[in-house]
């Protein structure tokens, strides 16, 4: 069963002047952790907003559950959790205060739906009569998704949320959603983290409110086109202008201590030891390393940018 259906849906700003989305169009199963993945100004956001009935599309239709996104938009927002970008929450109530007020929004009580965020509010629980504000990114993270679930919705869309939170907050953070799924909850989630795409089942990658791939995070990877290596020496700098500047190389990009390459001819090995001849003749590139590797997501999306 499908949960969440977009059919070439199109939103634009600033009278047309600024195309968000374009004709975009994907499927989200019943129980999937789905991610959307893409750098800021993506359209992700748009996107979000659109299923939770927030902003109307240009073009195109979709529905989340079977109910259509215009004319069933009370009974989308009865039945979904949205978690936005920017902590949205009541800052001058407490965590106790905010919770309640939203399970009094949706009709039931904390009570009702404890189980499914136990988990979660047992972490903050201890700073349950601190203002909202005043807790920390993690923290507020922790509390936003917990009033997003409390009246245990049948969808829910994240939106960027581990963005300014530490790699510990990260990691806890997708570890309560692998067991909300266990619940049988539909998870979108959109993230500009490269690295949190493997932890989705599928992923649709964007850019410029484009969709580039929809797939497994290891399909798509398998889907890469060139063997793949990885480069360094003393230099980086100097590396990566010789690199980009030599006709061997048929693409190159920083990836932290490493330069990512691939090469213009099929035949890796000869040319890889052409290159590593012709950049060993040059002083300035001195404790020279290369390797075979296997492409992240990063490098899958970089290649289906260009």
């Amino acid at each position: 069963m499908t949960d969440v259906v977009l059919n070439n849906i199109s939103k634009s700003y600033n009278k047309g002047a600024v195309k968000a989305v374009k004709d975009v169009s994907f499927s989200v199963d019943q129980g999937e952790l789905f991610g959307l993945i893409g750098s800021d100004g993506a359209g992700k956001s748009t996107i979000f907003r659109v299923l939770t009935t927030l902003l109307l599309p240009d073009s195109g239709n979709a529905s989340v559950m079977g109910l259509d996104i215009v004319k069933d938009y009370q009974a989308i927002r009865n039945n979904v959790g949205y978690m936005p970008g920017r902590f949205s929450l009541y800052q001058d109530l407490t965590v106790e205060e905010n919770l309640l007020f939203f399970a009094t929004v949706f009709n039931t009580t904390i009570e009702e739906n404890y189980e499914l965020i136990e988990d979660i509010y047992v972490q903050i629980e201890p700073f349950k009569t601190r203002r909202a504000g005043k807790l920390s990114g993690g923290m507020k993270q922790k509390l936003a998704l917990c009033c997003a679930l409390i009246h245990r919705p049948k969808v829910l869309f994240l939106d960027e949320p581990t963005t300014g939170v530490d790699t510990v907050s990260r990691k806890e953070f997708w570890e309560m959603l692998k067991r909300l799924k266990q619940q049988g909850i539909t998870i979108l989630v959109s993230t500009p983290y490269m690295d949190e795409a493997t932890l989705c089942e599928r992923i649709a990658l964007i850019q410029n409110g484009n969709i580039l791939s929809i797939n497994k995070p290891e399909a798509i990877i398998k889907q890469f086109p060139q063997k793949l290596f990885a480069i360094k020496a003393g230099n980086m700098s100097h590396l990566l202008e010789d690199l980009r500047n030599s006709k061997l190389v048929s693409s190159c990009n920083s990836f932290g201590e490493f330069h990512h390459i691939t090469f213009t001819s099929g035949n890796e090995s000869e040319t890889q030891q052409r290159l590593i001849s012709l950049l060993q003749q040059k002083e300035k590139h001195a404790d020279l390393e290369i390797r075979s590797i296997t492409p992240t997501i990063e490098d899958c999306f970089i290649n289906l940018m260009n």
